[in-house]
């Protein structure tokens, strides 16, 4: 457990300075402005519908990252738990395996998957806007990641429930070539809550 502490206390120390070079006029500012403990502890990822959580620190959360192009998120994954694929449009991505086994990738704007398997200690990038999935490969156990972004905002965009969720039955039964029927029922998972 030591471990995991030291590597989320470089992390932070990166972030605090490099907040402490961003020039700030405000008199207002308090000191939970640039203060978050919403990644210390794992979240419950084994109640998602796909065995992961994302507990972000972006400005939302952190005013103190206003201006300062950059926001970071812990990932958490049940037992063969899978961050599906998504894109952020507003940022790129690096992961730092905390604990456990993931196989993750993106796909180039050729098609071309790009991914790997890694371990505890290891770090893997996401460009900017491209297409990108991480999968826990461990049957029993859990894993964890700390994510960092280049921006306070970057932005979640799912694949499957922008596409279900949004466009129009006609739309999907022609892009992907399946029948009216199929389509209705995966769009009946995926529509905005009211």
């Amino acid at each position: 457990m030591a471990s995991v502490t030291t590597h989320l206390l470089v992390v932070v120390i990166m972030l605090v300075s490099a907040m402490a070079r961003s020039k700030s006029t405000d008199t207002q500012v308090t000191p939970e402005d640039f203060y978050f403990q919403g990644l210390a502890t794992a979240s419950a990822a084994s109640n998602t519908s796909t065995g992961a959580i994302v507990t972000g620190a972006t400005v939302e959360k952190l005013p103190g990252l206003n201006t300062l192009g950059l926001s970071m998120s812990r990932i958490d994954y049940a037992p063969n738990g899978l961050n599906p694929p998504h894109i952020h449009p507003r940022a790129s991505e690096i992961i730092y395996v905390l604990e456990g086994q993931l196989y993750v990738g993106f796909v180039t704007i050729a098609g071309k998957l790009v991914a790997k398997h890694i371990n505890k200690g290891e770090v893997f990038v996401f460009p900017k806007g491209l297409l990108h999935f991480q999968k826990n490969i461990a049957k029993s156990a859990p894993a964890s990641v700390i994510a960092a972004f280049d921006s306070q905002l970057p932005g979640t965009q799912s694949l499957v429930s922008s596409l279900f969720g949004a466009l129009p039955e006609d739309i999907l039964v022609k892009s992907f070539q399946f029948k009216p029927k199929q389509v209705k029922k995966i769009k009946s998972r995926y529509q905005p809550k009211k």
